[in-house]
């Protein structure tokens, strides 16, 4: 039972790091009808901002945390200037492709900058336990789903309780009804992705106390999140978390308990099977076609 809890534990937290970046993934797609491949990368980039700040000019942790998030941010502003805005309206498969290879200019730049060497974070939760009884959970591992759950909240009230987040809501329902309306959708679609960014680096800097950040983590990851953002309702803010949560649960569980190699396959079997049931998503919005 006490590895069981552990594992669940452990499954929680790698998951909350999926339901982040899955829920740039959606935050994208919601406001723009993009898919943005390059999502992981920015959680990667992201993660070394933050060990530049905290590791290399030793910088305080929450002080690099929050000039990493700043940085990619506008990072997020500027990419979409550059790489989504001039090709919107062109077909699907350009805007995909442009996010791909967004993907492998970020990798090819973060190899040239840090190297291909790991790298991890020293947080103030990297050390220490919390024992209840015979259960022993880490500390890094319950910081990454409380912070989770603190940014799902903020997010929450950002998105129905202000202006600008109302604005948003209007310009992923419909685009151009918003513009009609006077909102700034381009200025709306800019912070989207600077918002999609830095909660991307918020992934990268609470994943950095369970595992190493390397230039390829976030091909790894985002590999792994957009199956999450499937799975939860592709579209659906909240399926976005539970969707990272399931996969991180099941990934976990499967590598304890199943033999070697189900670890990477068991989520993926279980999303066929959730497709085949339930082909919007656990929180999707079914639509039904009149022939």
């Amino acid at each position: 039972m006490l590895d069981f809890v552990q594992q669940l534990v452990s499954g929680i937290a790698l998951g909350c790091v999926y339901g982040l970046i899955a829920l740039g993934f959606v935050l994208v797609y919601k406001a723009t009808e993009v898919v943005n491949f390059a999502q992981g990368d920015l959680m990667m980039l992201g993660g070394f901002f933050a060990f530049t700040f905290i590791g290399m000019l030793g910088l305080n942790y929450w002080v690099g945390f929050a000039g990493a998030v700043i940085c990619m941010a506008l990072f997020g502003m500027l990419a979409e200037r550059l790489v989504v805005r001039p090709i919107l309206g062109y077909p699907q498969f350009s805007i995909i492709m442009a996010t791909i290879g967004l993907g492998y200019f970020l990798r090819s730049i973060s190899g040239m900058i840090w190297g291909t060497d790991d790298f991890k974070i020293e947080t103030p939760f990297s050390q220490g336990v919390l024992r209840i009884g015979s259960l022993v959970l880490a500390y890094d591992k319950l910081s990454v789903i409380a912070a989770t759950i603190i940014l799902c909240a903020l997010l929450y009230l950002f998105f129905n309780r202000t202006t600008l987040g109302t604005a948003m809501r209007a310009s992923s329902e419909n685009m151009l009804a918003a513009y009609y309306m006077g909102i700034p959708v381009k200025r709306v679609v800019s912070i989207v992705w600077a918002i999609s960014a830095a909660v991307a680096t918020c992934a990268g800097v609470l994943l950095a106390p369970i595992t190493f950040i390397h230039s390829n983590v976030g091909l790894v990851l985002g590999l792994k999140a957009f199956p999450a953002a499937v799975l939860g309702g592709f579209g659906s803010i909240p399926g976005a978390v539970v969707g990272g949560v399931l996969i991180g649960v099941i990934e976990s569980m499967a590598g304890f308990y199943l033999p070697q190699g189900w670890k990477d396959v068991a989520p993926y079997i279980v999303l066929l099977a959730v497709l085949l049931l339930k082909p919007e998503g656990l929180f999707g919005l079914h639509v039904r076609k009149k022939v």
